[in-house]
């Protein structure tokens, strides 16, 4: 049954930090032409809330460099979106309520997209003016159905947002047959892409838009700690996208993490590698692909072969930074924010030259 990966969820959503471990002891990066061997994350923030469980996530650059991200307690605790400013190495909090929101990203205007999870959340997407703080709710169903617990966020080059929708945590009732990935169009409605998926977690599409990568993460149960889990796969698939921005073949599986925890979420570099933040006790870390699935890179983020009980240094979701950051690695991990120098570039398609 795997029961490891139900304490591994458990654990991390409890919050348990890597703080508790010395980074200096963490093994060294592997994969010379992405990472230095002598590279090391820098902790940037770690939560001082007085908010319960959960783990920071999803951290999403603007275009003014800073990083915003995401801190999920668990329960009625609200939420809350942080800034980071690279500057000044401050944090501040953006919004006092996030609406449980997990994966953020930033549009071709700057206005911070989230994708808003269950568990007292809105169970939808929205956007915010960065300038106002004013929350706009973009979609909250579909088909007359409330969305699961949206939890990753994308976009193309045609601006269209693309967000995956399990569901980890929370009493909520689903009302949707599937765990699916969906896509808002420009009109503002919402289309299925795909729910040939166990769990969609983490979600990148490739910069020549031809290609949509996904962890599937299926821990085996839509409430973390309520009863026995079943998990499933722990995969990352390739969609092919035809010129519609819609699946238009079968899946490919790349990468197979098998009795291990999968992905939670990605990013993508300038040359299409995948940056997938890794959470198995035996090797947790941001591991590097290329198209194929073969590894490029590693870049631990906590020890090796860890027990499954209280495992540190789980990590959650990437994004590099731009301008003089753009080969700057943002990780979330545990309840803190890192980021570590590499010698590859980060490649986002809403800032991109047209």
């Amino acid at each position: 049954m795997r029961r490891w990966l139900l304490a591994v969820w458990v654990a991390s959503l409890c919050g348990i930090g890597i703080d508790r471990a010395n980074a200096a002891d963490l093994p060294k990066p592997t994969g010379d032409a992405i990472v230095s061997p002598d590279s090391k994350l820098e902790l940037l923030f770690t939560r001082t809330a007085k908010i319960e469980g959960g783990l920071t996530e999803g951290p999403a650059v603007a275009p003014d460099g800073s990083i915003y991200f995401s801190d999920i307690p668990m329960g009625s605790d609200k939420g809350m979106i942080l800034r980071f400013d690279p500057k000044t190495k401050k944090t501040t909090v953006f919004a006092e309520d996030s609406h449980k929101s997990n994966g953020l990203i930033c549009d071709s205007k700057g206005r911070l997209l989230a994708a808003e999870g269950s568990d007292f959340g809105g169970r939808g997407v929205a956007r915010y003016d960065l300038k106002t703080g004013k929350r706009t709710v973009l979609v909250d169903q579909f088909q007359g159905k409330t969305f699961n617990a949206p939890n990753d966020i994308c976009v193309d080059r045609m601006g269209r947002i693309y967000f995956t929708d399990p569901k980890y945590v929370g009493a909520e009732p689903r009302e949707l047959e599937h765990r699916s990935v969906y896509r808002i169009d420009s009109d503002g409605s919402a289309i299925e892409i795909t729910h040939d998926v166990g769990k969609p977690n983490g979600i990148a599409i490739s910069p020549d838009g031809k290609t949509m990568y996904l962890a599937d993460h299926d821990n085996g149960t839509d409430r973390i700690g309520s009863g026995e889990a079943k998990p499933g796969a722990m995969k990352i698939y390739a969609f092919p996208l035809g010129a519609d921005g819609k699946v238009n073949g079968p899946r490919k599986t790349i990468l197979d993490f098998g009795d291990q925890a999968g992905c939670d979420g990605m990013t993508i570099d300038e040359k299409g590698n995948i940056y997938l933040t890794a959470r198995g006790l035996k090797r947790p870390g941001v591991l590097v692909i290329d198209p194929t699935g073969k590894e490029v890179a590693f870049i631990p983020t906590g020890m090796p072969n860890q027990p499954a009980k209280d495992p540190v240094g789980m990590p959650s979701n990437v994004e590099f930074g731009i301008g003089d950051e753009a080969n700057v690695l943002y990780v979330t991990v545990d309840k803190s924010l890192y980021r570590i120098a590499l010698k590859a570039k980060g490649f986002h398609v809403q800032f991109a030259k047209k």
